[in-house]
C-alpha cells in the first residue's frame, strides 16, 4: 500500500493536511524530521502513517499516561496493533507487552521516557528491529521551553545505546525559534526537515475579560452556552475546589482535577469528562496534555497562565474537531502576583542552582509577555502568532479586540502626570500606591507623599482608567514593572521622550464599559434530529466498548454523515474519518440508523 491507501484504510481520510504530506515523505525517505504544528493539525498521523509502512517497530516517546492510552486506544479502534509501556502497567504486564513486541505483534509502541533506560526495555530494544523513534511533545526536551522534563534528556542516551540508529522524528505544538533550535541540538537530529505549518487555529475565538467577579463571568458564559463541553483552568488547587463546588451547587455537571487528589479520583474524574459523563472539567494545568477529546467547545482560564506557550497549548484543547470554539481568559492583577509566586517557588529538584536560576529568570520574562497579552488592545490572535515568530494580519475578525468597538484617545498628558509621579516617588513603589497618590487618597501609606506636586493631580480619573493607562505604558516600554518579588514601577529610556513632549501617545479604549464573550452558534447543513440519533448510537457503542465516544467517531465525522447521507458501504467510506476497519465494525449499524431516519421522514411527509 502507498501512503494514501494507508491514510484511507486506517484513518478514513483521502488527503493529507498541510505539512503532513511533506513530513510523511521525509520520514519514509529515511530522513530525520521536526514538525511544529498546532493542536488539532494532525501531528500523530505524520509518524503513524510511516510507522505502518516501515519494516520494523516505531517507538513513540510520550510524557503522559493519558496521552498514551488515548492514542493507543484510537489506533486499536482503527485496526492498528499498538501498545504502551508506562507505570500504569504491572511488571508482569510490561514484560508481556515487550514479549509480544519482540514477536512482531505491534507496529507502534508508546513508552514513557523514564522507561527507556530500564533493564527490560533496553533488553527488548537491543534485539528488536526499530525503524523509527518519534518524540511527541518534543518541547519538553528544552530547558527554555515552558514544560521542561529532565527525563527527556535520557532519549539521546537511549538512541546511542541502540545497535543501529533509527529515523528520529520529533513533534510539538508550541515552540519559539530558540526552542526549535534546542530540540534539534538536544535530540541530535541529523539534518532534519523542519516543518512549521503555522500556529493559527482559525476556528478558535479569543477573548480577555477583566470582570469584577470571576465566577459571575463564568456563570454568565455557561448560561449563554448551555450543554457544551469545556475546561476551566485555575492556577491553584484551592481555586479548582472553589469553582467546582460553586458550579455543582448551581446545577452544572462539573468535576475536578489537580495533583492534590488521590490517583484513583483523578482517573475517575478524568474518565468522567472524557466519556461525557461530566460536562465541565475544572482543573489546574496538571490536566490536559495528550487528551484528544475532540468535542471541547470552550476553554476558560479562570486565572492568567504563566506564559503564552502554556496558554496557547491549554486554550488549543478547544475545537480539536475543527468546529468553532471559544477561549476566554479572565484576568486580574492578582493573577500576576500568583504567577510570580509560583515561578519563584516552583523549582525543579533535578536541576542545579545555576540552571534553575536561569530558568526562573526566563519564566519571569515569559510572564511579562503573557501580561502584555492580557492588556493589549490590538488583535489577540496577531499577538500570539507574532510571539511565535509568525506574521499575521492586524485584524483577524475572530477575537474580542477585533470584534469590539474601540476609539483612539490622546493620553500624552495623563502619561506625563503618571511618569512624573513615579519619578517623584523615587521609582521605589508599585502601581497601586502610585495610583493612590495620583488620586489623592488619604491613607497612612499616602500621607508621606501629600507634599508632592503630583499628589491628587488625577483625582477625577478612576482607578480602572489609571490601571489601563499604566498597563499601556508598561506594554509599550514607557514604564518598567520590575520582576522582583515586590513589583516596582521605574522609568525607561523612552520615558523622557514623553515627559519632554517629544512623543505623543494615543491609546485604544473600548467605547462601551462592558463586554462579554460572544455566543458561538454552529450551523450545519443537516438535520439536527439525525445528528442526535447518530450521536446516541455512537455513545451507546462507546459505553459497551468502554472507550470515549470520539474514538468511535468524532463529532465532525457525524456532521459529515448528516451532510452526505450515505446509504451504501461505498458511500459510507466517503465520509471523513471512515476507513475500512471502521466500515467493517460500525458501517452496518450507522447505515441502518440513517436509513431508518430517512424512512421515518418519508412516512411523516406522506401523512401530512
Amino acid at each position: 500500500m502507498n501512503k494514501y491507501d494507508v491514510l484511507k484504510q486506517y484513518f478514513g481520510y483521502t488527503a493529507f493536511r498541510e505539512g503532513q504530506d511533506e513530513l510523511t515523505d521525509c520520514i519514509l525517505s529515511g530522513r530525520d524530521a521536526l514538525g511544529i504544528m498546532p493542536t488539532g493539525a494532525g501531528k500523530s498521523l505524520c509518524f503513524q502513517v510511516p510507522a505502518l509502512m516501515l519494516n520494523g517497530i516505531t517507538i513513540v516517546i510520550s510524557p503522559l499516561i493519558s496521552l498514551m492510552k488515548d492514542q493507543v486506544g484510537a489506533l486499536i479502534q482503527a485496526g492498528i496493533p499498538a501498545a504502551y509501556i508506562n507505570s500504569s502497567l504491572t511488571p508482569a504486564q510490561s514484560r508481556l507487552a515487550l514479549e509480544y513486541a519482540c514477536q512482531g505483534k505491534y507496529k507502534i509502541i508508546y513508552v514513557a521516557p523514564e522507561r527507556l533506560l530500564t533493564e527490560d526495555f533496553q533488553s527488548f530494544a537491543s534485539s528488536a528491529s526499530i525503524s523509527m523513534l518519534s518524540v511527541d511533545e518534543a518541547h519538553c526536551v528544552s530547558q527554555w521551553g515552558q514544560d521542561f522534563r529532565p527525563s527527556y534528556l535520557k532519549i539521546v542516551e537511549f538512541i546511542d545505546e541502540l545497535p543501529s540508529r533509527p529515523i528520529v522524528s520529533a513533534f510539538t505544538a508550541t515552540a519559539t525559534a530558540a526552542v526549535r533550535e534546542d530540540i534539534i541540538r538536544m535530540l541530535k537530529l541529523h539534518k532534519p526537515l523542519v516543518m512549521t505549518t503555522g500556529f493559527d487555529r482559525k476556528n478558535l475565538y479569543f477573548e480577555v475579560q477583566k470582570p469584577k467577579e470571576k465566577f459571575a463571568a463564568v456563570d454568565a458564559f455557561l448560561n449563554k452556552n448551555p450543554n457544551q463541553s469545556g475546561v476551566i483552568y485555575c492556577a491553584t488547587r484551592k481555586n479548582v475546589e472553589d469553582v467546582c463546588d460553586k458550579l455543582n451547587t448551581k446545577g452544572y455537571n462539573a468535576t475536578r482535577y489537580h495533583a492534590g487528589l488521590k490517583d484513583l479520583e483523578r482517573k475517575e474524574n478524568q474518565d468522567a469528562f472524557i466519556y461525557d459523563k461530566a460536562q465541565i472539567m475544572v482543573a489546574t494545568n496538571a490536566f490536559g496534555m495528550g487528551i484528544d477529546k475532540s468535542n471541547v467547545s470552550f476553554v476558560i482560564h479562570y486565572n492568567m497562565p504563566k506564559n503564552i506557550e502554556s496558554y496557547y497549548q491549554e486554550a488549543g484543547r478547544a475545537g480539536r474537531d475543527g468546529e468553532p470554539a471559544q477561549c476566554i481568559l479572565l484576568y486580574s492583577g492578582q493573577d500576576v502576583i500568583t504567577a510570580k509566586f509560583l515561578i519563584n517557588n516552583g523549582g525543579n529538584d533535578e536541576l542545579d542552582d545555576e540552571t534553575a536560576e536561569k530558568i526562573r529568570r526566563k519564566d519571569l520574562e515569559r510572564l511579562k509577555a503573557m501580561t502584555f497579552y492580557c492588556n493589549t488592545t490590538d488583535c489577540l490572535r496577531e499577538y500570539i502568532l507574532n510571539y511565535f515568530g509568525e506574521k499575521a494580519k492586524s485584524n483577524c475578525g475572530n477575537c474580542s479586540n477585533c470584534n469590539f468597538n474601540f476609539e483612539q484617545i490622546d493620553v500624552t498628558v495623563d502619561a506625563q502626570k503618571i511618569l512624573s509621579c513615579v519619578k517623584r516617588m523615587d521609582e521605589k513603589f508599585g502601581t497601586n500606591l502610585v495610583i493612590d497618590v495620583l488620586r489623592g487618597a488619604k491613607t497612612e501609606r499616602t500621607e508621606r507623599f501629600s507634599d508632592l506636586t503630583t499628589y491628587g493631580i488625577m483625582a477625577d480619573t478612576s482607578k480602572p482608567q489609571l490601571h489601563a493607562i499604566i498597563n499601556y505604558l508598561i506594554s509599550n516600554e514607557y514604564l518598567l514593572n520590575t520582576s522582583d518579588e515586590y513589583q516596582v514601577l521605574k522609568l525607561t529610556e523612552k520615558s523622557k521622550f514623553v515627559l519632554f513632549g517629544q512623543t505623543h501617545l494615543h491609546m485604544k479604549v473600548p467605547k462601551e464599559q462592558e463586554k462579554t464573550a460572544k455566543t458561538v452558534t454552529v450551523y450545519h447543513n443537516e438535520n439536527p434530529v439525525l445528528f442526535e440519533r447518530l450521536k446516541t448510537l455512537r455513545n451507546s457503542i462507546a459505553r459497551v466498548q468502554s472507550v470515549p465516544s470520539y474514538i468511535i467517531f468524532s463529532d465532525s465525522a457525524l456532521h459529515d454523515m448528516c451532510a452526505k447521507i450515505p446509504k451504501t458501504n461505498e458511500e459510507f467510506l466517503e465520509v471523513s474519518g471512515v476507513g475500512q476497519v471502521k466500515l467493517e465494525r460500525y458501517g452496518e449499524k450507522f447505515l441502518s440508523e440513517i436509513n431508518s431516519f430517512l424512512s421515518e421522514s418519508d412516512n411523516n411527509n406522506q401523512s401530512i
